[in-house]
């Protein structure tokens, strides 16, 4: 390693850093297996019961032999339909299943897509209490209903949800939207500590690529994102805004942007994190289920779209896509959106890239000098550094210049990423001929070889001075291992990619032959000097 420069040094690092990223993200990031009913309801159960998620102790136990002998299940209380869903409410005033009733949204059988999994309890609204007596009882007594089955109006829909147990009286007042958000009101006439859950996060759309687990708004805007395995005990916010439990497109949500709630976040089945809000009396919140499409969370509450998850480049990719949100506006066309936001992004950055093309342009031209001072200094380190900075300084050439430019645009390709993976907009979203779904890898892979050509082609026109065979060989087979990297990668992302080869490709072309006229310029002038 001794014999290699800076510059190659770093296009290394850099070259390594890009395919650590998409390594980790394809084998080291697992996928969960769907959970078991019961390993669903078993929750750690510690003394100090206030800083952590209730548990139903041995109630579990009754409330299993009951729904088994018929006393209480999971039978569907009230039937709410909107345009956009359906949502029903179970005998323990849980919403139990919540189907989209879209086209898009619909499976590849052409069934809705139900978001609330039956083995993932707890189901969204469900109460617990402090009092485990209270809250045995709780899971054995049904909720009676004001209404049976509701239409979603133009301003909402409400029910009134009652449960009357020995010594409490539960109410749950619902309004249903028909966006899919709701507003809660539970009231209690005594005081006692419950705690109520958005329930588990949807498992519909898990994979090894996207966020999926629960994420708190903190009261101080902070975002935390607790991923499937990432939770060790119980972890607890304070005066939190936002609790969602969320897969790559989905989520359940409860949000209060005014007053905020007390979340306490714990672990099922040492893997699964579940979110709680702790209640001692009245409580209102409001709530959403469904898609985290941009649009519909913007129009409920700007400040909901916080639940979609772009990761370390959040402040970065956010910008992007209600860039990319506004073309495809203008083009009514996701892919050829996708194609124009690219070519703006490289003419933007092409000052920085013009740079950095125009160092390594400068560095090939003295590759035959470099590896002169290579060989008569081979057996001392110091003396080439010092003659390598001289040649540099003596030619005007930066070999830091070519490198640092890549760095640079390292973070917009990982916002743009992020984006691209999370965006349901993309779902079921046409562009050309073959492509009827950008959010799904090209079936038929031209994209990924395509792309892979192109990487190819701009290799081979990008000047470089590297002179080891290894590394040589390294970026021989990088246009290989990006392809078969960006087989299954959804076709929007590799659309991105190939678009942006494409520009990287025209963009050098016109450097390179800047180089040549100045080259022949040159040797024109000194040909008129010697005659």
């Amino acid at each position: 390693m001794d014999k290699l420069s800076n510059q190659t040094r770093i296009i290394l690092a850099t070259v390594l850093s890009f395919l650590f990223f998409i390594t980790y993200d394809y084998f080291f990031i697992p996928k969960p297996n769907k959970l078991d009913t019961n390993q669903t309801q078993q929750m750690q159960t510690q003394k100090n019961v206030s800083n952590q998620a209730p548990v139903i102790n041995k109630s579990d136990e009754k409330v299993t032999k009951a729904s088994k002998d018929g006393i209480i299940n999971s039978e569907t209380l009230v039937v709410i339909k909107a345009k956009r869903y359906e949502a029903h409410i179970d005998k323990l005033g849980r919403i139990s299943k919540f189907y989209l009733n879209e086209e898009k949204y619909k499976d590849e059988n052409g069934e809705r897509i139900q978001l609330i999994d039956s083995d993932l309890k707890p189901y969204p609204l469900e109460l617990r209490f402090e009092d485990s007596l209270i809250n045995e009882e709780a899971f054995l007594t049904p909720y009676v209903s004001d209404k049976s089955q509701v239409e979603v109006v133009e301003n909402g829909v409400k029910i009134n949800l009652t449960q009357n147990l020995k010594n409490l009286k539960i109410i749950k007042i619902i309004t249903f939207y028909k966006d899919g958000n709701y507003d809660l009101e539970i009231k209690l006439d005594k005081p006692h500590k419950y705690y109520l859950t958005p329930g588990f996060r949807p498992n519909v759309a898990v994979d090894m690529y996207t966020f999926h687990g629960v994420l708190v708004k903190e009261a101080d805007g902070t975002h935390t994102p607790i991923e499937d395995g990432d939770v060790k005990g119980t972890e607890r916010f304070i005066d939190a805004k936002i609790a969602a439990g969320a897969d790559k497109y989905y989520t359940t949500a409860l949000y209060n942007f005014e007053k905020g709630f007390d979340v306490i976040v714990s672990v099922v089945n040492k893997e699964t994190p579940l979110a709680f809000i702790k209640g001692s009396g009245d409580l209102k919140v409001h709530g959403y289920i469904g898609p985290k499409e941009y649009r519909v969370l913007y129009r409920i509450d700007p400040r909901l779209t916080d639940v979609i998850e772009y990761g370390f480049f959040t402040f970065i990719s956010k910008p992007l896509f209600k860039l990319l949100s506004w073309l495809h506006g203008m083009l009514g066309n996701w892919g050829w959106a996708i194609v124009v936001m690219t070519i703006l992004i490289r003419l933007v950055l092409f000052p920085l890239t013009y740079k950095g093309m125009v160092s390594m342009n400068k560095l090939k031209e003295l590759t035959p000098k470099i590896k002169e001072l290579q060989a008569k200094y081979k057996d001392d380190k110091q003396k080439l550094n010092m003659h390598m900075m001289e040649l540099y300084k003596k030619h005007g050439a930066n070999p830091m210049g070519g490198c640092l430019p890549i760095l640079l645009q390292i973070p917009v390709f990982f916002a743009i990423y992020r984006v691209l993976q999370n965006a349901i907009e993309l779902k079921s979203a046409p562009w050309i001929l073959w492509i009827d779904d950008l959010s799904v890898m090209d079936p038929y892979f031209i994209l990924p070889i395509a792309m892979g050509i192109t990487m190819f082609v701009h290799q081979r026109i990008t000047p470089t001075n590297i002179t080891d065979p290894m590394q040589e060989k390294i970026m021989k087979y990088l246009p290989l291992i990006f392809t078969f990297f960006f087989v299954t990668f959804p076709a929007g992302l590799t659309l991105y990619w190939f678009t942006n080869n494409l520009f990287s490709i025209a963009q050098q072309y016109y450097v390179n032959s800047l180089f040549a006229k100045k080259k022949e310029e040159k040797i024109a002038i000194k040909k008129k000097v010697k005659k």
